[in-house]
């Protein structure tokens, strides 16, 4: 397999700055690394701005419910709106609002189709897939759920894991039908390649003629929060499509796309330690 790691994040200068917005955010932000409500002096000497600079802003950020002040009114910290907000609105919404434009488009260059997959109570789920264009074309119901240890989609899901959170996923799994037993000695051996070569490319062990491609996509945390999966089929007739090799640099930018549209981190060097 070739090397494939998710590009960093770009970090170019703003065009534009809001000032005003940005000390709010460093606030909001200070405020969410402690537990103990912080004071007016606290937040300005840890933001390294004076007491004036921060007093009309968390005037403003009290006034509109994203902090909250102490009884005594001195201590200020962050209040549950921000946590209420983003539960509005689901990251799988988010998630798939985003990929599957990039999914289709992707589809359409290379004629393969695509699905992304993700983790829920031990069982892989495929949470969205789009069909390749033409006539022939394998596709994963929306909906379905597949194997952990014998599908690049399970095998990406698991290898971006803690040994811990490894052997929680194992503990909870449920084989999907025509999974076979786990032969732990070998899964250990195929996770250990995928963390080294960051993605996943090899002959599919539920369909003869199959090669599958999985590519991690990653959150800010740098923990793995879905896969995006092609399963590769060769034509042979007089149609000419794009080759595995480029298929698989086509799949690896989306998903590196996607990672960086939701600010995830490259693949962390202790994964799996």
């Amino acid at each position: 397999m070739n090397k494939h790691p998710n590009s960093a994040i770009p970090q170019a200068d703003p065009k534009y700055k809001a000032p005003a917005l940005e000390k709010g955010l460093e606030i909001l932000e200070l405020l969410s690394t402690t537990q103990d409500p912080m004071t007016q002096s606290e937040i300005a000497r840890a933001l390294g701005r004076s007491k004036n600079e921060i007093f009309r802003m968390l005037a403003t950020l009290v006034q509109h419910g994203y902090v909250s002040r102490t009884q005594s009114g001195e201590g200020y910290s962050l209040s549950l709106k921000l946590f209420a907000t983003a539960q509005r609105y689901s990251p799988i919404v988010r998630l798939l609002e985003v990929a599957t434009p990039l999914m289709r488009r992707a589809t359409n260059k290379v004629w393969q189709s695509c699905q992304i997959g993700m983790e829920n109570s031990g069982s892989i789920v495929i949470v969205s897939s789009i069909e390749a264009p033409g006539n022939w074309g394998l596709a994963i119901r929306t909906g379905s759920v597949i194997g952990l240890w014998n599908t690049g989609t399970g095998r990406v899901l698991a290898a971006f894991r803690s040994e811990n959170e490894l052997e929680e996923l194992i503990r909870l799994h449920q084989p999907a039908l025509g999974e076979p037993e786990l032969e732990r000695q070998i899964f250990q051996s195929e996770l250990q390649d995928i963390r080294n070569a960051g993605f996943y490319r090899n002959q599919s062990d539920t369909l003869v003629g199959v090669t599958n491609l999985s590519f991690p996509i990653f959150n800010p945390s740098g923990e793995i929060v879905a896969a995006l999966s092609c399963p590769y089929l060769e034509r042979v007739d007089n149609m000419k499509t794009a080759s595995i090799d480029e298929t698989e640099q086509v799949f690896s930018d989306v998903a590196n796309q996607l990672t960086n549209y939701f600010h995830g981190k490259a693949i962390p060097e202790d994964i799996g330690a």
